[in-house]
């Protein structure tokens, strides 16, 4: 089958990334970027789990109510293929792949995987900025060169209002609001690390908090990565999905996955007319 659009999900065998895939089908015919169907990548490190995952996609109701599936009817398809955003080897793979498969671009990648470990100490510091900082922003320079050049196509980072910057102190949120580069956001990184290491980063202006710190990372990072990129083409941004009930919120959360899947999706599917590296919530740019 031809495919007019391509899209890449990543970590979505679950939680808030089933429900973007979700929600891309279901969205997708009424977006100004409909130009035939759309082939959409559901990526996990699992193969059971992601397989599975389609699996439900295939049967689920919403989507056979709106005949959004190839199969149904409808624009889309779904398509498991597996990533493990913290092997280097699996971006590069992956790459290769959507290189071969799709010689002529894909359209969008949603940057959704992430962890969030409990207790705080130098391992769980570095564990968790592996994934949600280093290794999102490694995707990010991988996959970037295979969006086509144009403003419809889009790199979206899924971040979290636990990074605002309102935790730290005011030389460091300084040195978050003034970063040009993402290697300026990445020295602020280290500088985390090696304030945990020493027991020192609340008076190094930190929070204790190892996932709220790579989110704000994530968040300035893609800032400058958009800023670097801007006359390439593609819109770059980072987005909160609010509080969602999912595992990583031990089911706290008060929106459920479909209704956190809204603003990644819109910023995947919607005209943004050129907004780029912005942080938005709610489907609105948010102060960080």
């Amino acid at each position: 089958m031809t495919y007019s659009r391509v899209g890449v999900v990543t970590g979505a065998n679950k939680g808030i990334g089933l429900a973007i895939v979700r929600q891309l089908a279901v969205q997708y015919p009424n977006s100004p970027h409909n130009s035939g169907p759309l082939l959409i990548y559901l990526t996990a490190r699992d193969k059971g789990r992601g397989e599975a995952a389609v699996k439900e996609l295939l049967e689920d109701g919403q989507l056979k109510r709106s005949k959004a599936l190839t199969r149904d009817g409808g624009l889309s398809e779904i398509k498991y293929h597996q990533l493990d955003i913290t092997e280097s080897s699996s971006i590069q793979s992956f790459a290769e792949d959507l290189k071969k498969a799709h010689g002529d671009g894909i359209d969008f990648v949603i940057n959704n995987a992430g962890i969030a470990l409990q207790g705080f100490s130098s391992d769980v510091v570095k564990t968790t900025l592996g994934c949600n900082y280093y290794s999102t922003m490694e995707a990010c320079h991988t996959f970037l060169p295979l969006l086509k050049p144009s403003a419809t196509s889009r790199l979206v980072n899924v971040a979290s209002t636990a990074g605002a910057l309102n935790k730290y102190s005011d030389e460091i949120r300084n040195r978050f609001l003034s970063s040009k580069t993402e290697s300026d956001v990445t020295a602020i990184m280290q500088d985390f690390v090696a304030a945990v290491e020493a027991g020192k980063e609340k008076e190094a202006g930190f929070p204790s908090a190892a996932y709220a710190t790579s989110k704000a990372g994530l968040i300035g990072a893609t800032r400058a990565f958009a800023a670097a990129e801007k006359d390439r083409g593609p819109l770059i941004n980072s987005a909160c999905p609010g509080y969602v009930n999912t595992d990583m919120t031990k089911g706290n959360g008060t929106l459920s996955p479909d209704e956190g899947a809204q603003t990644p999706v819109m910023l995947a599917l919607a005209d943004l007319m050129g907004q780029t590296g912005l942080f938005w919530r709610n489907e609105r740019p948010q102060e960080w």
